[in-house]
């Protein structure tokens, strides 16, 4: 098959043009712009495109699948050449299920922790040497590519992604999957851009519900109350199976596991994280790994890429990065360094880089986030708030949202840097979150500061 790529420099976007050069198909794309990793990982399967730019003249009559990024606009020259010579043109989603449509499709749902279970159950498949194909949004260990699809594997494990799948497709990417087996793992409002209300965000999760095909399953998280209430109130025929946080204890820094063969330490921590476990293993259940076999795998995940990284660690101290950005996750995230290390003093530090969480209307919503952390900072780029044309946020309004007298807030990188870099870390966890670099960190540099 021929498949060519409008915007193939995206992190889903080159990871999938990837899988399918894997799989013999003949791939080409385009981008206006590329940047490393992609750059590095296309370029080293000749899938870099020779020059930047969009060129009408690559779409042929001969291509089977364009496949539209994100990235690209509604207006887009090698769109509108494929549309003018009738070229099927998938969504990155779109073209997944074509793929997957005759495969078991385990799709795993959520407004937090999706990644991270998707990546249990991938690292649970491989530890035991069980082939499966997948999509996942982090770099996981021992694995090549963040997408695999061949014409031969049973299932399939997507994690679904409740974004937009393109320009021309305003449809949440996890309504196209139409799952056998689901999973949800939490329902927070998220993507204000997309869903201006709580009431439309809670409704796509409904949605995903009515799309999991008759005879089914979702394993759901009963202890979040909307997920709870949704997946409850759902008449869809379909089967369904709560699960809730296992039994744990964290003794020195080290979490223990209860299972039916006494407890186990593991790599992991924090509530959250444990709750993440659960559903990941009744996934690999549905799937035919058993309890025992699900254990023994789970106890050498480490976690997925940007999900609680270590980044650095001295006799009394320890640094972590971590992507959370929404309320849910930055709440979630600083609970579990500071239940994980009691004794120390927790300094946390969020970067506020989304469309949302730059949002005054927003803002809000992250009250109470940053209670569990002894010194709490927040850094934010003016700038940024300027290119994404919103409205000016001031100072007060962050301390304000917080609800912290002590809360430090940032704008300049410069003065970041020099707070985190001045600061005593003996006998402190330092939490670094954010989907962005805090204007230009580099958080290898950290470890010169963690003795």
């Amino acid at each position: 098959m021929r498949v060519h790529f409008i915007a193939i420099g995206g992190s889903a976007m080159h990871n999938l043009a990837m899988a399918l050069h894997d799989k013999g198909d003949q791939v080409t794309g385009s981008d206006d712009e590329v940047f490393n990793p992609s750059k590095s990982r296309l370029e080293s399967r000749g899938l870099l495109p020779e020059a930047y730019g969009w060129f009408p003249e690559k779409i042929t009559k001969d291509i089977d699948a364009v496949i539209l990024g994100m990235h690209a606009k509604g207006d887009n020259p090698e769109l509108l050449k494929a549309k003018e010579l009738g070229l099927t043109i998938y969504s990155y989603p779109e073209f997944l299920y074509e793929e997957a449509k005759n495969k078991t499709r385990v799709v795993i749902g959520g407004s937090h922790g999706k990644t991270t279970i998707t990546s249990m159950i991938l690292h649970v498949m491989h530890y035991h040497n069980k082939d499966v194909d997948y999509m996942v949004g982090a770099q996981l260990e021992g694995f090549d590519v963040m997408v695999k699809l061949t014409d031969t594997n049973d299932f399939i494990v997507l994690e679904g992604d409740e974004y937009l799948s393109s320009p021309i497709d305003k449809r949440p990417k996890f309504h196209l999957y139409q799952p056998n087996i689901a999973l949800l793992s939490g329902i927070a409002w998220d993507h204000i851009n997309v869903f201006p209300t709580y009431e439309e965000y809670v409704e796509q999760f409904e949605i995903f519900l009515n799309q999991i095909t008759n005879g089914g399953a979702i394993i759901y998280n009963e202890e979040d109350p909307e997920v709870k209430r949704v997946v409850e109130a759902s008449t869809s025929l379909i089967k369904k199976y709560p699960y809730k946080t296992p039994l744990y204890v964290v003794e020195d820094g080290v979490t223990l596991l209860e299972t039916p063969e006494g407890d186990m330490p593991i790599e992991i921590f924090g509530k959250h994280n444990l709750n993440n476990l659960e559903g990941a293993r009744w996934i690999c259940q549905l799937m035919g790994v058993d309890a025992d076999d699900f254990y023994e795998a789970i106890a050498t995940f480490k976690g997925a890429s940007k999900r609680l990284e270590k980044i650095a660690e001295s006799e009394s101290a320890i640094a972590y990065k971590d992507y959370a950005h929404s309320p849910s996750k930055v709440k979630a995230t600083t609970e579990a360094l500071k239940a994980q290390y009691p004794d120390r003093k927790l300094v946390a530090c969020l970067e506020l880089h989304t469309y949302s969480s730059l949002n005054p209307e927003f803002l809000k919503e992250y009250r109470g986030a940053l209670d569990a952390a002894d010194s709490a900072v927040v850094f934010y780029s003016p700038h940024a708030v300027m290119i994404k044309n919103l409205e000016e946020i001031k100072t007060e309004q962050i301390e304000a949202a917080f609800k912290r007298d002590d809360l430090v807030v940032f704008t300049n990188p410069a003065d970041f840097k020099t707070y985190l870099f001045t600061q005593d870390f003996k006998d402190t966890s330092l939490l670094l979150m954010s989907s962005g670099n805090y204007g230009g960190l580099d958080f290898q540099e950290v470890k010169k500061y963690i003795k």
